[in-house]
């Protein structure tokens, strides 16, 4: 068995550490490969390359192991893993879609099952076969990659073949948000919204009313929003998670959308544990269900874009929502992104970089305050040029 580890140089503050990976240190490889000690040189200060470096030399001594692997028992294993690793439902079903539903039914019409089969110029004809959006395309390439290279680092390949693939190219399209009379028509259209399949007359309109404001005030997703259970409505205060630390996140509702929200009549089978859900089967159904609803809903909106056609409307959009009128209200993103629960502000950047303005002018505020009295103007007896000024000694 081969491990990787680092000469360091006299003057690395991490020299007694051989483990450490960060420093621009030399690499090196030893262990026993094919029943005899070796110690060599990887020829890179990269961790990652003398990983890769080890495990080609490891398969090269062991070729019977890359003949025995299917892609089948590959993608097994790659699932197995990420269930290991808790990943959410959503994603684990995701990543059943694209490999068990799609990725082995390609190789099966292409005749190939061994994992070793696989080179750049197959993936790129599988890649070719994709029908998704740009966006999609380039999440499913980087699942892609990522399979390729569990499969190399459980050695049952050299190299990772989706190293050559080209990025995909997606033109960043600006989060999208309703204003505040979208959402009013929004609102005003929960009014005639009928569902006759259970004879609740406008219940049904109420519950959807109630969860429309729920998601536009706390910026909840809508899995979250339907799933959400009463104990955590106290007061106008809604428990949101809880952080790392153990503290607890709660966001402020306006106090008659707290009283919407409470008072909000039960579904077909109620469940007193929870506002909107009846507690019963797999969430993603319920989901299912209030996503129709919405697009009944949004029909009924028949919200338009200012060159006149139809505005593609989502319930996600109402937690765009919240998170554009804070940025806009002047709120810091840092504070936006531990209200939205993301793991990281530059998430929140990303997704809402263009609605920052108030950052820019709290920016500019800041500057002009940290001038103070230690910026004064000498008046000389001639005429001062804009912006002339002498700093006070």
């Amino acid at each position: 068995m081969l491990s990787v580890y680092t000469r360091h140089s006299n003057d690395c503050s991490k020299k007694d550490d051989i483990n450490w990976r960060r420093c621009r240190c030399p690499k090196w490889i030893n262990g026993t490969l094919d029943g005899r000690f070796i110690r060599r040189t990887a020829k890179t200060r990269s961790w990652e390359k003398a990983e890769e470096l080890k495990r080609a030399w490891e398969v090269a001594a062991s070729p019977k192991k890359l003949e025995a692997v299917t892609l089948e028992e590959a993608v097994e294993a790659y699932l197995a893993d990420a269930k290991a690793r808790e990943l959410r439902p959503a994603t684990l079903y995701k990543l059943q879609i694209i490999f068990r539903k799609q990725f082995l039914a390609w190789a099966k019409d292409k005749g190939l099952r061994f994992l070793k089969e696989i080179d750049l110029s197959l993936l790129r004809d599988y890649r070719a076969t994709w029908k998704d959006g740009a966006l999609a395309k380039k999440k499913k390439q980087e699942r892609l990659i990522g399979f390729f290279w569990f499969c190399v680092r459980g050695g049952w390949l050299a190299s990772n073949p989706t190293q050559g693939l080209g990025k995909i190219s997606v033109d960043p399209i600006p989060t999208d948000y309703f204003t505040p009379d979208e959402f009013e028509k929004i609102i005003d259209a929960t009014y005639l919204y009928r569902e006759n399949r259970w004879e609740q007359g406008d219940r049904n309109g109420t519950r959807l009313r109630a969860l429309t404001f729920l998601m536009r005030w706390s910026g909840l997703r809508i899995r979250d929003g339907i799933t959400l259970e009463r104990s955590r409505l106290a007061g106008d205060s809604l428990l949101l998670y809880q952080a790392k630390t153990g503290t607890p996140v709660y966001v402020p509702l306006p106090p008659d959308v707290a009283e919407t929200v409470r008072t909000v009549p039960f579904g077909l089978r109620a469940n007193p544990r929870y506002f909107f859900w009846s507690g019963n089967g797999d969430p993603k159904s319920a989901v299912a269900d209030w996503q129709r609803s919405y697009r009944r809903l949004f029909e009924l909106a028949d919200l338009k874009k200012p060159d006149g056609t139809r505005k593609r409307c989502f319930p996600h959009m109402f937690r765009d929502t919240f998170a554009v009128e804070m940025l806009l209200a002047g709120v810091p993103l840092e504070q936006v992104s531990m209200l939205l629960g993301h793991k990281s502000v530059k998430i929140t950047e990303r997704h809402y970089a263009p609605w920052v303005r108030a950052r820019q002018e709290q920016l500019e505020q800041n500057v002009r305050k940290a001038w103070g009295g230690n910026l004064t103007v000498i008046e000389t007896g001639r005429k001062r040029r804009p912006g002339q000024a002498t700093i006070a000694r």
